[in-house]
Order: C-alpha cells, then structure tokens, then sequence
C-alpha cells in the first residue's frame, strides 16, 4: 500500500490541503476544531511529512549540524542534552558528527554534515584549526561550544569561565591548608586558561615556589601517568587538581597503586562535574562548569542567528560553581570534609 499523502489527511478532515500545512508548522492560525480535525486524521492514518519535500520548498532542512571534538569525555553528554532540548523545542534536529574521526580519515571535519545541507553548525570542544571555520561562516550560523580559541567574525562563543573555575580549586585547596598543590594541565585555550588562573591564585598566595604544573592529554591514562610522576618526586604534592574529571579519575588510580588514601594522604580536584564524579564511590570534588546550561546558551545563541545573521559574534560565559565532596581534606586528616 502506498503511504499516506498530505492530500489523504485533507480529505480525511474535510479541510483543504493548504490547512493541512499550517497545522503541521504549528501555525496559531487555526481554530481548534480543525486543528483538532487534522491531528485526528494523522493519528488515523500514520502520515508523516515529506521532510524532503518541505525541505526544497522552505530551503531548509531544520537540521543542526553538531561536530563534536571528542566523543570520550562525559562532560559532552549533558552539554548535548541541553543543546538538543531547545533546538527539539524550536522544531530542530540535531546531526552529530565526530571531528576527530573524520580528520583521521583525512575528511574535512564539518564536510559531512555541510554535505547534508544543515541550516546551522555548532562546533563542541577544541578544534585544532578554528579558522577553516571562516568559509563555513560564509555559509551559515555557527556557535562555537566550550572552546575559547580565537573564531571568525560572527561566531558567538558559548563557555565556562575557566579562570573563575581554577581559581575556585586553587582556593579551596589553599583554605585547606595545602601547601605543594600540583596540576594536572590540558591543551588548548581552555586548558591554558585554568593553568594560568592556577598559578597566578598560588602566586596571590605566596605559593609560587610551591606550584608544580605537568601537561597532560586530557585522558585517564594521562592522569594516572602523571600522577605517578608527581608522586615520585621528593617533595611530593599533598593535592592535585586535574584539568578535567577523567584525568582526575587517573590521579585516584595512581594513588591507590601507591598506597595512598584519599583525601588524608592526597586530596583530588577535578573539573566539570561529570556524572562520574557523582559516583558513590568516587564523590570526586570537582567544578561544575553548567554544561547543561552551555548547551542550551549555545542553542539560543544559533536561534538568535537564524533570526539576525550578520552581528558581531559575542563571548558567553557561564558561572562555574565548586562541588566540594569526598576527595578534598586538610593534610593528614582522617575525616571527609
């Protein structure tokens, strides 16, 4: 049997097919009865738009492209609820495509999904070559998403304040009376921001001496390697924090394979209040840098541009907040904090 057409729903209903087309885009030009009459219809008989065709004849496709820099990091996973939730509002889909993949394979990172014909692009994460986004703005409304790397002109940028953050741990720690705090630093712009903002609040402290910063890929295994470092210096740090909550996971692995306990031998911070911070187990103190609320900032600002392409591209900046739980204690204590 052929599927439904749009025509079949008309007759259904006893209204024209023109009215059809306004129920379906949600016009508020419709009484109620026939809309009413029109949604029974569908129900009734299975339609479902041609997304194809209404897609030539409004020159969109009410699709978002997302490229995601790195699948692994859970930091992304609420980031992304809170993108696709006011995008899924507004009647939009979201396309996901992963940058990192696509440039092993030699592809153009957002090819695929310029390919699809998506009406806007949001980029997640550090792309290493921010400016190749310059033709794409040409093209249409990009948002850039939890990166701070410099953009084209007309791409908003939608973050956490790192620097607010950093300082955030640095102080915590130093209000515990930690003295040797090691950190466990990033890449990028992002991770440049929270060693900066780390060393300059130890420095405020008189701690300079005192700070030790080791680069790291931003992974577990890239944690746990450095912690193992830090640890197997003479001085020996009595905190770390870690640029990101997996690495942070790392640093809790090299401690217990040292024979240390948390938080009484080595307090740990993390960063982004991922939902594996929030394990019983873990109770990682962390930052919580609002990905939720990134995400859904990071939709309004592509909305906004649908609306009023051709303003300057702004910085948004989302307060970061520390979650103190059971990794953080005073030097030698016996208690969580």
């Amino acid at each position: 049997m052929r599927p439904p057409t749009i025509r079949d729903v008309a007759d259904r209903a006893g209204v024209s097919k023109s009215l059809v087309s306004l129920v379906l885009r949600g016009s508020d030009q419709v009484r109620p009865e026939k809309r009413e009459a029109v949604l029974r219809a569908v129900r009734e008989l299975g339609y479902r738009p041609n997304t194809a065709a209404r897609s030539l004849s409004e020159r969109r496709t009410r699709t978002v492209g997302v490229l995601l820099n790195d699948l692994r990091n859970p930091w992304f996973v609420d980031m992304l609820d809170g993108l696709n939730s006011l995008l899924h509002d507004n009647g939009l889909h979201m396309l996901l495509a992963d940058a990192r993949l696509n440039r092993r394979t030699g592809q153009d990172p957002a090819g695929p999904l310029l390919d699809l014909g998506v009406d806007g692009l949001v980029v997640v994460g550090t792309l290493p070559d921010p400016a190749a986004l310059g033709t794409v703005v040409e093209r249409m409304p990009v948002v850039v998403a939890a990166a701070r790397e410099p953009v084209p002109p007309g791409v908003d940028v939608v973050a956490g304040d790192d620097e607010r953050g950093a300082r955030l741990v640095a102080e915590h720690l130093i209000g515990l009376g930690h003295r040797r705090i090691a950190h466990i630093a990033g890449y990028g712009a992002v991770g440049e921001l929270r060693s900066r903002s780390f060393e300059a609040t130890l420095r405020e402290h008189g701690l300079a001496d005192e700070a030790v910063v080791e680069p790291s890929d931003m992974t577990e295994e890239g944690g746990y390697r450095t912690t193992v470092r830090l640890l197997s210096r003479p001085e020996r740090p009595t905190a770390v924090f870690a640029v990101n909550d997996i690495a942070a996971i790392g640093a809790l692995s090299a401690a217990e394979e040292l024979g240390l306990r948390v938080p009484r031998d080595l307090s740990v911070v993390g960063y982004d209040n991922t939902s594996i911070a929030r394990l019983r187990h873990v109770w990682l103190t962390t930052v919580d840098n609002t990905s939720h609320e990134v995400g859904r900032r990071a939709a309004r600002c592509l909305l906004d541009r649908f609306e009023g392409a051709g303003e300057a591209g702004q910085i948004h900046l989302a307060v970061p907040a520390l979650e103190i739980r059971g990794t953080t204690a005073a030097p030698g204590a016996t208690e969580y904090v």
